[in-house]
């Protein structure tokens, strides 16, 4: 292998699999790399490969910054940015500790711990639909779901409405899979219908408030400041997306570790005590999602490489994961592994998942469940992946399984 060979920037070679032999190579070789930009908005950006590089790029937020060219891989015109960056995700502090204070005051431990009772009751749901099948896609009918269903009533949103948003998740973050896109302006299109969706939600909830995380968040106030209506689009987007597609994407991409690895799902039926030790390598092994971007404020060293200020930085979580002087076997999926300080929720930082509870609830109720009401479920035809080199993600995976009745009944 040869380093001319590795396009990181290229989508299409995450279809099969993720590369996980580039990374190795990238680690051993060249832990921070220079690579040629696909988009040609720049000459290059820094690839980021090992652990601590990694966590030391997510934390270092003076350094390395979110907001001067957002966290996203690709480049954008100015319009597109200036929005971008009223986004909590592609803020530094001290906008983005503001940000965090205000959407905190709806985002407790007890909202998501008084959120679980739903979360178990939807996953009986979801399966109740399938049980008398004995067969299903995975991603459509079951993985994406029970996020689907949890956020739209963390953030109040009507279930009838619930596909409406992963329609518009889906044309946003699938922008380079042919499958999710009607035409070149799908996506942004997508982006306008969300946040007139979230025009009008806000609207009602200010009249009509309830105790879902939007009624809390159009009242939210610290010294007398409140999120403006754009803020609450863009946090709404934010929801939409990162609390849909990474939880689904995590939990497809878990039954399929779990398929090519049998003798742990076998394990785990045995001792579900290892259910929270399996949460935690379902997350690295997985790493949803694969990538951040940041912007260096001056010049600066990663490891041994010196960066300019103003380069591009990429930081791969799914490099991070499988770092052998971090994990031991890193290629293994061992739902015992211990200890497990994975980076798939950022590794700490300002920027550490503000999702990373409702997550882990959510992956560990879900497995749960799939245990008790389908142990012998397995795969029944071809899994197809994203086109994506950002979001690590299953798009179909046929299972078949013993038919049973519904609880329902």
């Amino acid at each position: 292998m040869d380093l001319a060979d590795i396009d990181l920037g290229d989508p299409e070679r995450f279809v099969d699999s993720v590369p996980h032999e580039w990374f190795a190579f990238l680690r051993r070789e060249a832990p921070v790399q220079w690579h040629p930009d696909p988009d040609g908005f720049a000459e290059g950006f820094w690839s980021v490969t090992r652990y601590d590089d990694c966590v030391g790029v997510n934390r270092d937020y003076e350094h390395f910054s979110s907001y001067r060219s957002t966290a996203l891989f690709h480049d954008m015109d100015d319009e597109n940015l200036a929005q971008q960056r009223m986004m909590m995700l592609n803020m530094d502090p001290p906008m983005h500790t503001r940000y965090r204070r205000l959407v905190n005051k709806g985002f407790t431990p007890r909202m998501i711990r008084d959120l679980e009772a739903k979360v178990v009751a939807s996953t009986d749901s979801i399966l109740d639909a399938v049980c008398e099948a004995g067969s299903a896609d995975f991603v459509e009918q079951i993985s994406a779901e029970l996020p689907l269903q949890v956020i739209a009533d963390l953030m109040g949103v009507p279930q009838d409405d619930r596909h409406l948003v992963f329609d518009w998740s889906n044309k946003m973050i699938g922008s380079e899979d042919p499958e999710y896109q009607l035409g070149p302006d799908a996506g942004a299109q997508a982006a306008m219908e969300l946040f007139a969706y979230a025009d009008e939600l806000c609207a009602k909830k200010r009249l009509d408030p309830h105790e879902d995380l939007f009624s809390v968040l159009t009242q939210a106030e610290i010294d007398g400041d409140q999120l403006t209506q754009l803020e609450l689009d863009l946090f709404f987007l934010l929801l939409a997306v990162a609390g849909n597609e990474t939880t689904r994407n995590l939990i497809s991409g878990a039954m399929v570790a779990f398929f090519d690895n049998p003798g742990q799902w076998e394990r785990l039926r045995a001792d579900r005590s290892l259910l929270p030790s399996a949460v935690e390598e379902m997350l690295r092994y997985v790493s949803p999602v694969m990538h951040f971007r940041r912007s260096a404020t001056a010049d600066v060293v990663i490891g041994d490489q010196k960066v300019s200020e103003g380069d591009k930085v990429v930081f791969w979580h799914i490099s991070a994961n499988r770092d052998e002087t971090v994990f031991a076997d890193p290629d293994t999926f061992d739902i015992a592994r211990t200890p497990n300080n994975h980076m798939a929720f950022g590794g700490g930082g300002p920027h550490f998942c503000l999702g990373a509870n409702l997550a882990r609830m959510e992956i560990r109720v879900m497995f749960d469940r799939l245990l008790d009401r389908v142990p012998d479920i397995r795969l029944d035809g071809e899994v197809q992946r994203l086109r994506s080199n950002f979001i690590n993600g299953v798009k179909h995976i046929p299972v078949a399984f013993s038919p049973s009745a519904p609880l329902g009944r």
